[in-house]
């Protein structure tokens, strides 16, 4: 028996998620035919990231395979949205050059996501290696309600 995929995109992603990322630069993002609608078709252009929540930070990881790391730009807002964008140059032709297959994307990409408010925004890092942006987030400490013993008198 065949597996369908999901219209909606990622399995796992969950539509109610306040924290859910979101694209500004591609509404449409993850509806079928999203490309066409969009009039984008570039697959680069959607960069693929995961982020996960550990105890300590929010983890981002990006695939931008073959750019360097200054092709690529980390923001935050103060409204705590982090940006991730860059752009892969398209290679320079030659008029001798006869090209059978083009298959590797070019163009910009940019990704946005709303973190939650035990984020530490002024503490963000992020490093690349083997194409591969690492983004953390460090997160506040929960602090965790004081708790008294009453005396039980009687």
């Amino acid at each position: 028996m065949a597996m369908i995929p999901s219209i909606f995109g990622n399995s796992r992603s969950s539509i109610f998620d306040p924290f859910s990322a979101f694209d500004v630069s591609d509404p449409f993002k993850g509806f079928p035919c999203s490309s066409l609608i969009s009039g984008e078709n570039s697959a680069f252009v959607n960069a693929r990231v995961d982020w996960k929540e550990t105890p300590e930070a929010h983890i981002f990881k990006a695939e931008l395979p073959g750019l360097k790391k200054e092709e690529v730009k980390v923001e935050v807002e103060d409204d705590r949205v982090l940006q991730i964008s860059g752009e892969r140059s398209v290679e320079k032709e030659d008029k001798n050059d006869k090209w059978h297959r083009v298959e590797r994307s070019s163009g910009k990409f940019m990704r946005r996501f709303r973190l939650p408010e035990n984020a530490k925004m002024d503490q963000v890092k992020a490093s690349m290696e083997n194409g591969i942006l690492t983004v953390s987030v460090p997160k506040e400490e929960v602090k965790k309600p004081d708790v008294k013993s009453i005396e039980i008198s009687g």
